[in-house]
């Protein structure tokens, strides 16, 4: 499978792009800064751009079967930014005939993290949340094969294979997952055709 990561460089997109390759996928890494990749591969083909850039985001899908977003922002003020690059991304797809998308948003974009955890990740988070929330309210009206997910807190611990999954609110007593485990969950869905249509919280 061709595959297109956004995001590329940040924490879970490398874990997607090494997880990719290892499972012998060719992969296009479209990243702002491609130096913090530190990956080569005969298969890997890595692009330097700003998924605000639409014409370049655009081009740069040609040929793929597949995008997995893993974008994130910078800070926790007011932002456009990821909606903005979403919805260049749609547009990318629907200009190269793509059909498949996974997009990681984040735990509390739907409130239902339960308890003080969850009023305090609604207020500290409200923006980025906010903007997650149009991002993924852009596939869902966009008529392709989208999944989202909502992992719990992230952090760099190993690769298992297995976590719990829920698609109404997120698994009870769930606290934290690997970065390395979303980018499982999030191939796993687009190689699979799996969780279509789903919005799915991620935790151990």
């Amino acid at each position: 499978m061709n595959i297109i990561v956004f995001g590329a460089s940040g924490g879970t997109g490398k874990e997607v792009i090494k997880l990719a390759l290892e499972e012998g996928h060719r992969v296009t890494a479209f990243a702002r800064t491609p130096s913090k990749l530190s990956i080569q591969h005969p298969h890997l083909h890595i692009i330097e751009g700003n998924g605000l850039d639409r014409e370049l985001v655009i081009q740069a899908m040609k040929g793929h079967d597949a995008v997995i977003s893993t974008l994130g922002t910078d800070g926790l003020k007011k932002t456009t930014t990821l909606s903005e690059m979403t919805s260049n991304i749609v547009d990318g797809m629907n200009e190269n005939g793509i059909e498949r998308i996974a997009y990681t948003a984040s735990a509390g974009i739907e409130d239902e993290i339960p308890g003080l955890t969850g009023f305090m990740a609604s207020k500290i988070l409200k923006n980025v949340l906010a903007d997650h929330k149009r991002a993924v309210e852009l596939l869902k009206q966009s008529g392709k094969a989208w999944t989202v997910a909502r992992p719990l807190r992230l952090d760099d611990g190993t690769r298992t294979g297995e976590y719990r999954m829920d698609s109404k609110g997120v698994p009870t007593g769930g606290k934290r997952i690997s970065r390395s485990d979303v980018a499982h969950f999030l191939l796993e869905a687009v190689v699979k055709h799996d969780h279509i249509y789903r919005s799915v919280g991620l935790a151990y």
